[in-house]
């Protein structure tokens, strides 16, 4: 097992639902939580609180800087059929991803002091997969 830096992280990104994922958009940084529902079922005589998990509620953000060449990210949020993610903690390790169907909201902000930067929040629209 290897320890990676983030710095060879990568979101391929499609701007449509049937369309085909790239790398164009300038970004960043990617976070994803996968995050269960849990229902309290404790009965009585039972030795502490038990739980039953539901189903999987998938979300997470992208970001990075503005690219007056590419716009995919906000094609992306304004497509009516959602679009694809694929998530790669690194690009050297091309087999480790997470991917899935998404529905994108994008943002941009501008400070006289710094970079001009691009973020997005995602949910599922749809089954999200992990290779391996």
């Amino acid at each position: 097992m290897a320890r990676y830096h983030g710095n060879k992280g990568q979101v391929l990104l499609s701007i449509s639902g049937s369309g085909t994922a790239t790398t164009g958009v300038s970004l960043s940084s990617w976070s994803l939580d996968k995050a269960t529902d849990k229902v309290e079922v404790t009965a009585f005589g039972d030795p502490n609180k038990v739980y039953v998990q539901g189903l999987a509620d998938v979300k997470g953000e992208i970001s990075g800087y503005f690219d007056d060449t590419n716009d995919a990210l906000f094609d992306a949020s304004e497509s009516a059929d959602g679009c694809k993610l694929y998530l790669y903690p690194s690009s050297l390790v091309t087999t480790n991803y997470h991917y899935g169907p998404a529905w994108l909201d994008a943002s941009i902000s501008v400070d006289v002091t710094g970079a001009i930067k691009i973020s997005g929040s995602f949910v599922a629209n749809g089954a999200w997969g992990r290779k391996p």
